[in-house]
């Protein structure tokens, strides 16, 4: 297992930024208006670019931005935005550079001239760069990460029992691997699964504070670097590779790939047997509890809902000869693409062959039903999530001061801890221990006094649908108020996580 390069290309979402001007107010463009404006005070769909690059160098890059809608950043000759096609090669282009704060400029390939906001309107006038051309880039991907070094090839994990950050996961099965990126105040917090934050001393912090505050430089690709402000920066130090600050790294040490916390799970029979890979690459439903073997990254396209289940071995399950599924598949076989099918948060999966998997009597995994029954339905539990955090259309789910109900339109998201009830089934309990209640009207509050059942289920590596106690599928609304009210799944029904 340790022999796995695990890290793959990163994602597209995992290049995407938010760009935040001297203000505060974030670039956005104006779908209707066909304008670039900088007014906007949070992150949302309209303020996150992709960068993409066509000659990065060092410090600096050509680039171009591209929103969520496929179109363009442009600068005109006048000095004014728009957005749009390009209608020539360097149309659209910018020479991006990297300034040791942090901070980002983009100057305009034909005019010479930066782009620059006067915190309302946003344009490209001048020629010297000053103060107001500088843009602050905050990673547009959920907040739910991991961070890989690809000069130690493992990823950062985080150890309760001693208070530190080790990087030295060469598989980031472990719930212990995931950190929640907290943006605040141009800084940031990484707070650990079990509710810490790395801190300036080396140690895990109880509560955030300026001790947990860290400035994060962000390359295209999804590179980035923690530094304290100082003079110290963050990485991978002596033979264990303890994650702390220092001012010497050598040979990069200190930038890390910044993904989404991936989706592991695990699968139990009709049995209540785990399915779990024995003599290197059989899969038998034998082990009465979960072990790394027992462990499948969830890796579905979102638009077909074609699966691949990887194992911790680095392959991924295949349909072979005699109908047979075992741990040996690469990427692109076709014998590792699954159908899926749900049936009350019970997963039931097609083989290639067009038939679905069971269990046989000696545990062992074949692809043998012609139609699926109690034996080809498999428990599925989320194996490195002990909590959800839920973005949807409009923001993240959340608490509001100004509004009892639940919110779908948050910048900073709250955790929903998961307490398993039944495989699919879930109570959700709020940040200070009660649980969510649901109203009448489909509405939600944190701070009910007995567990409710909820049911989720996959659409994708990162994306579940959630049934509601009240039978309807919980749903973000554009009034920013979350909603259990649809029959059917539809887009404000499914959220990232």
């Amino acid at each position: 297992m340790d022999d796995v390069e695990w890290t793959q290309s990163p994602k597209p979402e995992e290049l995407r930024v938010g760009l935040i001007s001297w203000a505060g107010s974030y670039l956005t463009y104006e779908t209707y208006k066909n304008i670039v404006t900088a007014t906007a005070r949070g992150l949302g769909r309209r303020q996150t670019w992709e960068i993409l690059v066509s000659n990065q160098h060092d410090a600096q890059a050509v680039v171009r931005l591209r929103s969520f809608q496929g179109l363009y950043l442009l600068c005109e000759a006048d000095g004014s935005l728009s957005y749009g096609r390009p209608r020539t090669s360097h149309h659209g282009c910018f020479l991006l550079r990297f300034h040791r704060n942090g901070k980002w400029t983009l100057q305009c390939i034909i005019s010479g001239r930066y782009l620059e906001s006067d915190g309302e309107d946003v344009f490209c006038n001048s020629r010297v760069l000053s103060a107001y051309h500088m843009w602050t880039p905050r990673p547009a991907l959920h907040v739910h990460v991991i961070l890989y070094s690809p000069i130690n090839h493992c990823y950062a994990r985080a150890d309760p029992t001693t208070g530190r950050v080790w990087v030295d996961a060469p598989v980031p099965c472990l719930e212990e691997c995931g950190f929640l990126l907290h943006f605040q105040d141009g800084c940031y917090h990484l707070e650990t699964s079990t509710h810490f934050f790395l801190s300036h001393l080396d140690r895990l912090a109880p509560q955030p504070s300026s001790q947990t505050a860290f400035h994060m430089q962000v390359r295209p690709g999804g590179l980035v670097a923690l530094s304290d402000g100082e003079g110290g920066i963050l990485y991978p130090q002596g033979t264990r590779l303890l994650l702390g600050l220092g001012s010497s790294p050598h040979r990069g040490e200190e930038w890390f790939i910044l993904q989404r916390c991936p989706t592991w799970v695990s699968l139990r029979s009709k049995t209540q047997k785990f399915l779990s890979i024995i003599y290197d690459v059989e899969v038998y439903a034998a082990s009465e509890h979960v072990t790394p073997m027992s462990l499948f990254q969830f890796e579905c396209d979102n638009e077909s809902l074609a699966l691949q289940l990887r194992a911790a071995n680095g392959c991924y399950l295949a349909q072979r000869h005699h109908r047979t599924v075992v741990a040996n598949g690469h990427p692109m076989e076709s014998g590792t693409f699954f159908h899926m099918h749900w049936n009350c948060g019970r997963i039931i999966l097609q083989a290639p062959n067009g038939r679905f998997l069971g269990i046989i009597d000696n545990g062992l995994l074949m692809a043998k039903a012609t139609i699926p029954g109690p034996n080809e339905e498999f428990g599925i539990r989320l194996a490195n999530r002990p909590f959800l955090v839920l973005r949807g259309r409009y923001g993240y789910v959340g608490t509001s001061s100004e509004h009892d109900l639940m919110k779908c339109n948050m910048d900073q998201p709250d955790c929903i801890h998961l307490l398993p009830c039944r495989q699919g089934i879930y109570h959700f309990q709020a940040q200070g221990g009660s649980f969510w209640s649901i109203t009448s009207f489909g509405t939600f509050r944190p701070w009910g006094k007995f567990a409710l059942n909820f049911c989720i289920e996959l659409h994708g590596s990162n994306l579940l649908t959630v049934l509601a106690p009240n039978g309807f599928y919980m749903r973000s609304d554009r009034s920013g108020t979350l909603l259990a009210d649809s029959e059917e799944i539809t887009k404000e029904c499914i959220w990232e996580f």
